[in-house]
């Protein structure tokens, strides 16, 4: 479900997002720019569960040591 929302912003910043953004998309792009910032325990619980899963890790874990190999051949 999606709320409307009032906000204030500077002459120049409207201005700046309409010609910038388009009148259209201007609702999904500040979305966009604050969605991380109010969902921050949701990004942890994310990381948390991708931690937990340990055939992930595991595969994760194989490709990081394979790709150290591809580094230490380069010259220095």
């Amino acid at each position: 479900m999606q709320k409307k929302l009032t906000i204030t912003i500077d002459e120049q910043v409207y201005e700046g997002l309409h010609a910038v953004i388009g009148r259209r998309r201007i609702s999904r792009f500040i979305e966009d720019l604050v969605r991380p910032h109010v969902f921050y325990q949701e990004l942890e619980t994310a990381y948390q569960q991708m931690a937990e899963d340990e055939e992930r890790e595991a595969e994760a874990l194989e490709w990081a040591e394979a790709t150290i190999g591809d580094v230490s051949d380069e010259p220095r």
